[in-house]
């Protein structure tokens, strides 16, 4: 029997097409809001570092009432580092809405989350978002979709998804170009009438998978997931499960406190029912995959392999002469810690602990945004470490050596394409097809994933600013040969001490400047870059040497460069093979692995042999 009165979507897109926005105003349209009461924009994006990126980094979910109907909704990650988030959550959804934007169309990402849904049998809703813009291509986009939808192998009913129109900020939508629109009710209307009301098998025994952890200090992990089958109490008897750990004997726990979603907040029941979206407290080892049973009824559920991570870093204690002055958690124990718990609920991340060393650990992601995330995040938590490069993790496949390939696609002004396609060509990448949409031009590559290490920024300075990249894992390939990281080398502090004019204006002449006067500096830290070709030692602590003897030029004011201000993403983007971050609270400073300037020469000269 179906649960007339309950529906379960999730908002899938690219980055930055408008899921979020587009919740807010399902939120505020289905008045759940009082009338004077102060909302934020894009209220679902609730982490700091959500709302200052711009970015959904964790699926969220919420529920809204539309006249007799209860719409629980997932607003779902669009960056591709956390696929991991979207793969999970639809397994408890019965549709979804698929955003486009108007200009931009398809991406890489919109092909992953799309074939994912389309994986699972759900209905598609497809809404065509930023209407308004002026270079908006309406049509086109709708045949791209269209097209996406047949690569894919949708099924004739997925091939013939409702199609909508909308304006997000504004909340508009309409079900052709040629109607005004005027809220979002005919969006409201055809989840009602499109999206199939999940099964409520409310007489056989409980039964729920466990799509989704969240993590509360007080009362330790929290389960969320989609009940299958029957019901469940507050304070019932449980049995714990997993279809794919076969070894595993099924643990006995007790729901503890049992919360059902209402707009933003949990509501506490006493009892839920088939087909509702639920959180469930009380059971202290539970992960994502577990099926949550009936005590005489143990039946555990397949659940979607969540795909393996591509590339890896390695976090260590921080050994640097500044070490501890600005961390409040600075030791290994302390820094394990955090790193195992963050998999507690992030299971697209690996914590394994360095062979031989008590102080490092090797941490491996979807890509450099899901690691820089979890590094910003600790730093703002009080950590002090530091990581190495990014690299990628190679598979054996058939005795041949792989390494990850990325679908790249890239949306540049016309008089940019013969500089994209060069550098590209030169990180091996290999062009599958070229689209032209107005005065740019769409196109698609098929790229190692170390390729693009440290290729964002220059992909910036190539297009003025008005390109836009976008990548997602495609498949492993043998691997492509060498890769030129970067083009620069580095500017080396000589010596411990404060960064002076004198000394900084004597080492510009070298390259380009990191740092301003008066910044502390320890031998081995990285000042600033030089195209010079190897790294070169400067003296920024140097003072002028005072004497009795005055010439015209001697008391000129000495004029500095203004310093090369980076972010985490573009430090981490620079690092060389022997060369590490230092992340503290305060600061980011870049170092060489090795900081005596004797011992980096030594180094060098073995290498050479």
């Amino acid at each position: 029997m179906a649960a007339k009165d309950l529906r379960n979507i999730a908002i899938i897109a690219h980055v930055d097409h408008g899921k979020t926005t587009l919740v807010d105003q399902l939120l505020k349209q289905s008045g759940i809001y009082r009338e004077n009461q102060a909302v934020v924009d894009r209220v679902m994006d609730s982490n700091d570092l959500e709302r200052e990126r711009g970015i959904t980094i964790l699926a969220k979910n919420t529920a809204v009432q539309y006249g007799n109907t209860k719409i629980n909704i997932v607003d779902t990650p669009g960056h591709a580092d956390f696929g991991g988030e979207v793969e999970r959550i639809l397994k408890m959804v019965n549709g979804v809405i698929l955003l486009v934007d108007a200009a931009e169309g398809p991406l890489p990402q919109t092909r992953f989350v799309l074939s994912k849904a389309l994986e699972l049998q759900h209905r598609v809703i497809i809404v065509i978002n930023k209407i308004d813009r002026p270079d908006q291509r309406v049509d086109e986009v709708v045949d791209e979709v269209l097209e996406l939808l047949l690569e894919l192998n949708a099924s004739d009913e997925q091939l013939d998804s409702p199609i909508l129109y909308c304006c997000a900020k504004q909340g508009l939508a309409t079900r052709s170009m040629d109607v005004a629109p005027v809220d979002l009710k005919p969006l409201f209307d055809t989840i009602i009438d499109y999206i199939p009301a999940p099964l409520q098998d409310t007489e056989s025994p409980f039964q729920m998978l466990v799509s989704a952890i969240d993590y509360n200090e007080f009362v330790g992990r929290i389960a969320i997931g989609r009940i299958e089958r029957g019901s469940v109490r507050q304070n019932q008897e449980i049995a714990v499960s997993n279809y794919h750990d076969i070894d595993s004997k099924p643990r006995r726990a007790k729901v503890v406190s049992l919360y059902e979603f209402d707009g933003l907040n949990r509501v506490a029941v006493q009892e839920a029912s088939a087909g509702d979206i639920i959180a469930i407290s009380g059971i202290g080892d539970i992960t994502i995959g577990d099926t949550i049973t009936d005590t005489l009824n143990i039946d555990p559920l397949p659940f979607m392999q969540i795909s393996a991570p591509t590339m890896e870093m390695t976090f260590c204690v921080n050994d640097s002469p500044f070490a501890g002055r600005e961390g409040k958690f600075v030791t290994s124990r302390q820094l394990r810690d955090r790193l195992f718990r963050e998999t507690l609920k992030d299971i697209s991340l690996r914590i394994t602990e360095v062979e031989g060393s008590t102080d490092s650990f090797n941490v491996a992601g979807r890509g450099e945004m899901h690691l820089s995330i979890l590094i910003e995040t600790m730093r703002r938590e009080g950590y002090e470490f530091q990581v190495t490069p990014p690299r990628v993790l190679y598979k054996e496949i058939d005795g041949v050596k792989c390494e990850p390939l990325e679908r790249l696609v890239v949306d540049v002004p016309e008089e940019c394409v013969g500089v994209c396609i060069e550098k590209l060509g030169a990180r091996r990448g290999d062009m599958l097809n070229m689209t032209p949409t107005g005065k740019r031009m769409k196109i698609e590559f098929l790229i190692p994933a170390r390729g693009l290490f440290g290729y964002r920024n220059e992909f910036l300075t190539d297009t003025r600013g008005e390109g836009i990249m976008a990548s997602v894992f495609e498949d492993y390939a043998p691997c492509r040969g060498e890769i030129v990281r970067r083009q620069e080398s580095s500017l080396i502090a000589f010596e411990t001490g404060e960064a002076v004019t004198y000394g900084l204006f004597n080492a510009q002449e070298r390259g380009q400047l990191f740092i301003g006067a008066g910044t502390p500096v320890y031998a081995g830290m990285i000042v600033g870059s030089t195209l010079r070709g190897e790294d070169i030692a400067v003296n920024v602590c140097k003072r002028k040497q005072l004497t009795n003897i005055r010439s015209s030029s001697s008391d000129e004011a000495l004029r500095l460069s203004t310093p090369r201000q980076m972010s985490l993403e573009q430090c981490i983007e620079y690092l060389a093979d022997d060369e590490l971050l230092e992340v503290t609270p305060k600061t980011l400073r870049l170092r060489k692995r090795l900081l005596d300037h004797t011992q980096r020469m030594r180094e060098a000269h073995r290498n050479q042999q």
